[in-house]
């Protein structure tokens, strides 16, 4: 599923991968995203189906959203390996209700971009704290159980499908939307140059409390740093993070 989405990721700001312990890196990266996603699926399996049960009794629609996100890949070009542009479908158990319009969530991530704090707020409707603040907190479209499989991270799960299939990886920059994208800068681009994933180093540094220029610079950052003792080190912290998150609820 590859589609475009006003960009091209040039030779300019895309690594290439002449380094032998960085091929040597992504190798066995992915040979722990195959083993994790697989022992993730297998052992969490009652619960996904349970889960899809829930879901299914609180509201019609089909419990699996699917949606479309911009991803990247290695690939030879001109006999160099660089990211180039590979959209996939990625899997989430659905929190909103069906046929919601992504209306609402495109004007605020266009905000967001822009660093309009004040239309942020005016998109949540309601003043939020600083870690809030770059968050869409007042979105109607979700649903009681979806409020509460976002709080608890249930709705990733289908995403491990991804990571099994190659189109993810476990840590890495969040894939974004077509139409997030579509607003980018150039040098927006570069948190393009990995594959995309579960959880990453955004997400134990801020999250919802940075703008998204400090994303970007922490999603370039990680990038630089890759390593496998990173990537162990962030999925450590993420799930402190949600331990934390659920013991101050």
């Amino acid at each position: 599923m590859e589609r475009g989405v006003n960009f091209t990721i040039t030779s300019g700001n895309n690594p290439q991968f002449k380094n032998e312990k960085k091929q040597t890196y992504f190798a066995l990266k992915r040979a722990f995203d195959i083993v994790v996603s697989l022992s993730v699926l297998t052992l969490t399996a009652p619960l996904l189906v349970i889960v899809y049960i829930l879901i299914r009794m609180d509201s019609p629609g089909n419990p699996i959203f699917v949606q479309e996100r911009v991803g990247t890949r290695l690939r030879k070009v001109n006999g160099k390996r660089i990211w180039t542009q590979q959209n996939f479908p990625m899997y989430k158990f659905r929190t909103m209700k069906t046929n919601s319009s992504s209306d609402l969530h495109q004007h605020f991530i266009k905000a967001y971009i822009e660093g309009d704090e004040e239309m942020m707020q005016s998109i949540n409707k309601k003043k939020a704290d600083a870690k809030g603040m770059f968050k869409l907190n007042s979105d109607p479209r979700i649903t009681k159980l979806g409020r509460f499989l976002r709080k608890t991270s249930l709705d990733e799960l289908p995403q491990f499908w991804n990571v099994l299939k190659g189109e993810m990886t476990i840590v890495g920059p969040r894939p974004p939307l077509p139409y997030e994208v579509a607003l980018y800068r150039p040098y927006h681009f570069k948190r393009l140059n990995t594959k995309q994933g579960i959880t990453g180093y955004w997400q134990v540094n801020g999250r919802n409390s940075t703008t998204f220029e400090e994303m970007v610079k922490l999603d370039d950052e990680y990038i630089k740093k890759q390593s496998f003792f990173l990537d162990l080190k962030i999925l450590f912290m993420t799930f402190a993070e949600m331990f934390i998150k659920q013991e101050t609820k």
